[in-house]
C-alpha cells in the first residue's frame, strides 16, 4: 500500500515536472516554471519557489516549452505562432511550427509571450497607487493622493472600475479637494471588437465646477491585451450634466475617445501607462474637455512598487473652467 502510494506521488512529480518549462543557463543552472515572457532582453519566469525571476537573455543555454507561444525574430519582423520550442545545443533552440521544425539561434528572437485565451472563466487584475506627504515646519501642509484601478473579465463580458481622492492643504487653507468613480462594462463580440456603457461621476469642493454625471455608451476596439501589456480605443456618446458651486447647472451632449495604454518593459519590471479622455459637446457648451493620466511603475517585489505619475483635468469653455496639472510619486500595490 505504502509502495502504491509512493509510486503515485512520483508519477504525479514527474507529470507535472514534464509540464513545466526549462530554462538551462550558461552556468549550467537549471529552471523550471512557467515562461512568461520575453522582451527587452529579459525572460521572465514564474516559479512556485522564487516567484517571477527576469533573466538576461543572453545568459540563457537553451530551453524547453511544450506549449504554443508566439515569437518574434528581429525588431521589425512579424510575429509568427510557435507549437513548442526544444532544447538545442549551447545558444540554440528548436522552433516547432505547423510548417515543421528548425533550429534558431537565441540572440534572433527579440520576443516570446505566451497566447492569452479569448474566453477565461475568470481573471481579475488591478493596482491601487497612494501618494502621502505631510510635513510640519512654519507652515504645515498634508498632500494625498490615492487612485485604484480594476478589471475583471469572464467569457465575452469586462468590467473595469476606477476611481482617485485628491486632497492638498497648506496652513488650514485647503487648495485642492476633489474625488471621482467611474465604472465601465464591456461586451465583446470577437477578440477585438467589443461595446462599452458607463457611467461616472465627479465631485469638486474647490472649483467652480462642482459635479460632473456622465453616462456614455459607444464601440470600442483592443489592439492587444497580453503579458506585455494592453491598448484599446473607445468612442463614446455621453450624456453630462454639470452642477456649479453657485448653484447652476447645464445639460449637453457630447462625443469622446478614452484611451487605455499600458506596456511592461524590461521582464515586467517597468510600467509604463497613460488612460484618459478627450471630449467636445455636440451644442458647444464647452469647446472640449480633456482627462489624462501618464506615469511609470517600477516594481520593487511581486507586488508592490514606486510610481511616478502626472494628472492634467481641463475644461474649456464651460461656466467653470478647470485647468490642473498635478504631479504625483508614492508606492502602489498590484495583483
Amino acid at each position: 500500500m505504502r509502495f502504491r502510494l509512493l509510486s503515485s506521488l512520483a508519477l504525479l512529480s514527474l507529470a507535472s515536472f514534464a509540464h513545466a518549462d526549462t530554462v538551462w543557463l550558461k552556468n549550467g543552472d537549471r529552471l523550471t516554471g512557467t515562461i512568461k515572457l520575453l522582451d527587452s532582453k529579459k525572460l521572465l519566469l514564474q516559479t512556485e519557489y522564487g516567484g517571477n525571476i527576469p533573466l538576461s537573455w543572453d545568459k540563457i543555454k537553451t530551453l524547453q516549452r511544450d506549449k504554443p507561444v508566439i515569437v518574434q525574430r528581429g525588431k521589425y519582423e512579424p510575429d509568427f505562432p510557435v507549437e513548442s520550442l526544444k532544447p538545442a545545443d549551447d545558444g540554440q533552440v528548436v522552433v516547432s511550427t505547423a510548417d515543421g521544425q528548425q533550429t534558431v539561434p537565441l540572440a534572433s528572437i527579440t520576443q516570446i509571450v505566451p497566447p492569452r485565451p479569448f474566453l477565461r472563466d475568470f481573471a481579475w487584475k488591478g493596482n491601487i497607487d497612494a501618494g502621502l506627504d505631510y510635513i510640519s515646519s512654519s507652515q504645515d501642509s498634508e498632500k494625498y493622493d490615492i487612485d485604484f484601478k480594476t478589471q475583471a473579465r469572464h467569457g465575452m463580458w469586462r468590467h473595469n472600475a476606477n476611481g482617485s481622492y485628491d486632497r492638498y492643504k497648506t496652513d488650514d487653507v485647503v487648495s485642492t479637494s476633489k474625488y471621482g468613480l467611474q465604472y465601465a462594462l464591456d461586451r465583446f463580440f470577437d477578440e477585438k471588437f467589443f461595446w462599452q456603457g458607463r457611467a461616472e461621476y465627479k465631485r469638486d469642493w474647490i472649483q467652480d465646477l462642482a459635479k460632473q454625471r456622465t453616462l456614455g455608451t459607444g464601440p470600442g476596439y483592443q489592439f492587444w491585451d497580453n503579458e506585455l501589456g494592453a491598448f484599446s480605443l473607445t468612442g463614446l456618446l455621453n450624456h453630462n450634466r454639470y452642477e456649479y458651486s453657485d448653484g447652476g447647472s447645464d445639460q449637453f451632449l457630447s462625443a469622446s475617445v478614452k484611451w487605455d495604454y499600458n506596456r511592461y518593459l524590461y521582464g515586467q519590471t517597468i510600467q509604463f501607462f497613460t488612460n484618459g479622455e478627450l471630449g467636445r459637446p455636440l451644442d458647444n457648451t464647452a469647446n472640449f474637455t480633456f482627462d489624462g493620466d501618464v506615469g511609470l511603475r517600477y516594481k520593487v517585489t511581486n507586488w508592490a512598487s514606486l510610481n511616478l505619475k502626472a494628472s492634467k483635468e481641463l475644461t474649456s469653455g464651460a461656466e467653470g473652467n478647470v485647468n490642473q496639472t498635478e504631479y504625483t510619486a508614492g508606492v502602489g500595490v498590484s495583483w
